[in-house]
């Protein structure tokens, strides 16, 4: 199994997953030719795609989706709620292109294994994803205001983690967005904070090669060398150094990661 992490941050978020008999885009938030530039600089072409995953219907993951579903005849999952509420969004997607993820619940295709679960984010339904091949397993669990136990449960032990780092709070409170703004990005349906973040995986990070991909940062409120400072200082802070078994990656939100195994 291998991933990319195509773009990842405000303006636009798009995950790429692989292995030999299948390959899934999970959310098209941004343009449809920017998406294929994406595609191109990991050398993958959406012509072959086994489906697009939709976590929700917030803009900066579903902004592709409508044009890219339609040219590349690509089967949609996503679940009923977040259907309806995309519907007016998307425009036009062949009902043989539409198919339902229930939230919660693991769909099989071949080996892989793609299971959903529940975040708390300000949309109808969202729900993320968890990867399981052989023994291996690849977490992405972005847009959610905390990390309940619940949720630590489906993505406890992972192998790789896409994990959402998205504000440094001094620079949120002090930042220029209104407090409508800030008081929804600092609630338990917005969005979790670098620390926040790092408290998070210390509860589910296991003792063996792992990898974490700091993603889903502010364009505003976070700066990439913030996020990995604040995150390795919490980890410590809770017994964990990075480094050992555990190494922490940027993302970008227009240049893709490199395709790595899980």
């Amino acid at each position: 199994m291998r991933f990319s992490v195509l773009a990842s941050g405000s303006s636009g978020n798009a995950i790429y997953v692989e292995n030999e008999e299948h390959s899934f885009l999970v959310d098209a938030g941004l343009s449809g030719r920017k998406m294929e530039e994406l595609f191109a600089s990991v050398d993958r072409s959406m012509k072959n795609l086994s489906g697009i995953l939709v976590t929700h219907e917030h803009s900066d993951h579903i902004k592709g989706l409508g044009i890219l579903a339609r040219k590349y005849k690509v089967p949609i999952y996503a679940n009923a709620k977040t259907w309806m509420a995309m519907e007016h969004l998307v425009g036009n997607i062949p009902l043989e292109q539409r198919f339902h993820f229930d939230m919660e619940s693991v769909k099989t295709f071949g080996s892989l294994d793609i299971q959903s679960f529940a975040v708390s984010h300000d949309a109808a339904d969202p729900m993320f994803y968890v990867f399981h091949e052989n023994g291996r397993k690849l977490v992405l669990i972005t847009d959610t205001g905390y990390v309940s136990d619940r949720m630590k449960g489906y993505i406890k032990g992972a192998d790789s983690f896409v994990f959402e780092s998205n504000h440094d709070v001094g620079m949120l409170q002090m930042g220029r967005y209104p407090w409508s703004v800030k008081r929804r990005i600092l609630s338990d349906v917005g969005h979790v904070s670098n620390e926040d973040a790092a408290v998070a995986m210390s509860e589910v990070v296991e003792e063996k090669p792992t990898r974490i991909y700091l993603s889903h940062l502010s364009k505003d409120n976070n700066m990439k060398d913030l996020a990995r400072m604040s995150v390795t200082q919490t980890l410590e802070s809770c017994g964990i150094v990075t480094g050992e078994y555990l190494n922490l990656f940027d993302t970008d939100a227009n240049k893709a990661t490199e395709l790595v195994t899980v």
